[in-house]
């Protein structure tokens, strides 16, 4: 006779314990700047599908690609602050935030994009990851966005003097208008959805970036040489606001770690196919591409920019040398 009672509060108890559930549940925000079919973009939606399964659906993603919800700056600014969970970012405009950042600015830094991985997995990426953490952004996950390379529409470059007198474009970071200057050209910091009307005009005579970002925008079509200088190899993380990874349980910390790591398989991966790809297009296009036999006239001229960022940072002194002597 106490069936009915007892069937009745354990519907009752289970009704509670899913509206429990459900108030507990995470809804997160991310932002990503890429295009649809982007590989960051497929990366970041494979990330939301794998947190939704890994957390059990108490944590899910809705990402908004395009830069739809403003500017990177815009949005690193609203990842620190809380505003929003997650975003997909290139460490060039964090390293002006967290001075350890920085550090994989400084042109040359890195041997090649495998170098750059075995630093960020080691000692070196743990205080990198330490200074962002600082400042309210927990790197969860390491993207591929291969080497910058010199492109412009007049001549190929070989030697730093071809850079001397050259308006060229660079993100928003001193490091970056530092190394041009010390190639004797002028930088000019803009966004970058400027860049193709500025290249198309001459307001700027050059810029520098990866092959599926040089593809893909058509900077190709206006800015027809392409020099591998190879100067600048940035990685990008999968960033989420520290006070919200902080509330998390351990567990669920480990599901949202696990879930951000394969996703950076995933987008390693395309990233190598797309890479290859965005070269072939741009070449059998007519760009004229060109290796830099001998890098190290523009290695000696970034010493000042060096001795600058140590002068103003040198507690990071041993972080950089950490870099340098990683093998």
């Amino acid at each position: 006779m106490y069936h009915k009672p007892i069937a009745s509060l354990l519907a009752t108890v289970a009704a509670v314990s899913m509206l429990a559930s459900a108030a507990d549940a995470a809804n997160w925000r991310g932002w990503n700047i890429h295009v649809d079919g982007y590989p960051n973009t497929v990366a970041m939606d494979k990330f939301a599908e794998l947190l939704d399964e890994k957390t059990g659906g108490e944590i899910t993603l809705q990402m908004f690609h395009g830069g739809t919800l403003g500017s990177q700056p815009d949005a690193i600014e609203q990842v620190r602050l809380g505003g929003l969970e997650i975003g997909n970012f290139n460490l060039g405009p964090i390293g002006p935030i967290a001075p350890e950042a920085n550090v994989v600015s400084l042109p040359f830094i890195f041997k090649d994009v495998d170098h750059m991985f075995r630093v960020l997995n080691g000692e070196a990426g743990e205080k990198i990851a330490e200074g962002m953490a600082a400042k309210g952004l927990v790197p969860l996950a390491w993207y591929d966005a291969g080497a910058r390379s010199f492109y412009n529409g007049a001549k190929p470059i070989n030697t730093p003097e071809d850079v001397a007198g050259m308006k060229v474009r660079v993100m928003n970071n001193d490091l970056y208008s530092g190394m041009i200057s010390e190639l004797g050209g002028n930088p000019s910091p803009m966004a970058f959805a400027e860049v193709y009307q500025s290249l198309k005009t001459g307001v700027v005579d050059g810029a520098e970036n990866n092959w599926p970002s040089y593809e893909s925008t058509g900077h190709y079509e206006v800015a027809g040489y392409y020099s591998l200088s190879q100067h600048l190899i940035i990685p990008e993380c999968v960033c989420v606001n520290a006070d919200a990874y902080n509330a998390l349980t351990d567990d669920m910390k480990a599901a949202v770690k696990e879930a951000a790591m394969e996703s950076a398989d995933l987008q390693r991966q395309l990233w190598n196919e797309r890479e290859t790809a965005s070269r072939k297009l741009v070449e059998e296009a007519g760009v004229q591409t060109n290796a830099i036999e001998n890098k190290a006239p523009f290695q000696d001229a970034m010493v000042p920019v060096y001795e600058g960022y140590l002068a103003d940072n040198p507690d990071l002194r041993p972080l950089v040398e950490l870099i340098q002597a990683t093998d």
